[in-house]
């Protein structure tokens, strides 16, 4: 299977519009108890999720997942900090790019792989107001390329 394969759980929308997405990295993540349920349920938003690291390792931050239903008191805090599992190559490189060129780490997609929960993060640079609304002009004048074909073809 390839990176971002498997069943999607959640999807961030929003990080291709707020971010230019450079290098994407395929993360473990580390998950106690009834959490692997609550992700099988989809019940995960990743809205305002980010990575950080810290002491050489990454954390995920701010990813909610809703306590598991049957869980009573083994449910643990939706907003709590999860680590992510890479390798020391990968944690090195990130290291060394979000501290100089100013990159940000955005989780993209959660999904389930080989019974697992993997978490695809991009490493991205920030759009400014105009990307945006460029961006925007771009995707319209292709869904109006795509329109006057069919148009096209269907005389």
């Amino acid at each position: 299977m390839a990176k971002g394969e498997g069943k999607l759980v959640a999807q961030n929308r929003k990080a291709n519009h707020d971010y230019f997405i450079e290098d994407t990295y395929e993360a473990g993540i580390v998950l106690k108890g009834t959490e692997i349920k609550s992700i099988r349920a989809g019940r995960v938003n990743l809205k305002d999720a980010y990575a950080r690291i810290q002491n050489g390792e990454v954390f995920l931050h701010n990813m909610h997942i809703s306590p598991y239903e049957q869980g009573n008191r083994y449910n643990h805090d939706p907003l709590r900090t999860r680590k992510l599992l890479l390798h020391r190559k990968q944690i090195n490189k990130l290291i060394g790019e979000t501290k100089e060129q100013g990159y940000t780490l955005v989780p993209l997609k959660l999904y389930l792989k080989n019974g697992f929960a993997k978490i695809l993060i991009g490493l991205g640079k920030g759009k400014k107001q105009y990307d945006k609304r460029e961006d925007l002009r771009r995707k319209e004048a292709k869904r109006d390329i795509e329109r006057a074909f069919r148009e096209r073809q269907k005389m």
